[in-house]
C-alpha cells in the first residue's frame, strides 16, 4: 500500500485520516480481515505500509480496502497467497525479534535429473520445519508464479536472516530477496 497525500492537505486533515485509519484498522483485525501490517524500509517522505488480509475472495478483499480511510491517497497492489506445503502455519507473534519477508524463486536447470530436484525439495522441507521449530519461519505462501514463495521469518538481525536463507538446501537454485519489516503502529500483532 502506498500513500500519497496531495501538496497542500492541511496537517490537521491528515492526522484525522490517519486517526480513522487506525480505529478502523482495529475494526478490520476484530473481524479478522487485517491479520498484519509492517512498514518495509522507506525513503524520506516516504508512506508503504506491506499488508496481510485474509478475505472469502478478490472482491470481497477490495471491498476491505476500499473501506480504510487512507484509501482515498493510497494505491494497493495485491498479491494472492496460497498455501505452501512447507508453511508452519504459526500464528505471527511479532514484537519478539526483527521480523523479514522473503521472496523465493526456485529454477532448476534444465536437464537435472529428477530425483535431485526431489532429494533438494524434501531437504528444504526438513530444514522449514527446523527453521519453524526454532522460532524462525513464521509463515510460507506459495505465490502466483510457478516455483515462487513468500516467507515471513524472525531473526535476530539482517545477519542472521542471511545466514538462515544460505542455509536452505535449496539455495543454489534460489533467487532470494530479503525485506527488513519495521513494525506498524496499526499491527494487530502489536498488542499480543
Amino acid at each position: 500500500m502506498t500513500t500519497r497525500v496531495p501538496a497542500g492537505t492541511p496537517a490537521q486533515a491528515v492526522d484525522d485520516v490517519r486517526a480513522r485509519e487506525a480505529a478502523h484498522s482495529r475494526e478490520l483485525a476484530a473481524h479478522g480481515h487485517l491479520l498484519r501490517l509492517w512498514r518495509p524500509p522507506l525513503a524520506p517522505g516516504e508512506w508503504r505500509t506491506l499488508g496481510l488480509f485474509a478475505a472469502a475472495d478478490a472482491t470481497a478483499l477490495e471491498e476491505v480496502l476500499a473501506s480504510m480511510p487512507l484509501r482515498v491517497w493510497r494505491t494497493d497492489q495485491v498479491t494472492p497467497l496460497a498455501p505452501h506445503p512447507n508453511d508452519p502455519a504459526a500464528p505471527a507473534p511479532g514484537g519478539r525479534a526483527p521480523e523479514f519477508l522473503t521472496t523465493f524463486q526456485v529454477e532448476f536447470p534444465g536437464g537435472t535429473p529428477a530425483g535431485d530436484v526431489d532429494g533438494a525439495r524434501a531437504r528444504e522441507a526438513v530444514r522449514a520445519r527446523e527453521l519453524a521449530r526454532q522460532g524462525h519461519l513464521l509463515r510460507l505462501w506459495a505465490l502466483p508464479e510457478p516455483d515462487q514463495a513468500l516467507g515471513l521469518w524472525q531473526a535476530a538481525g539482517a545477519a542472521e536472516m542471511q545466514a538462515i536463507a544460505d542455509s536452505l538446501p535449496l539455495t543454489p537454485w534460489m533467487t532470494t530477496r530479503v525485506t527488513p519489516l519495521s513494525p506498524h503502529p496499526s499491527d494487530p500483532a502489536a498488542g499480543r
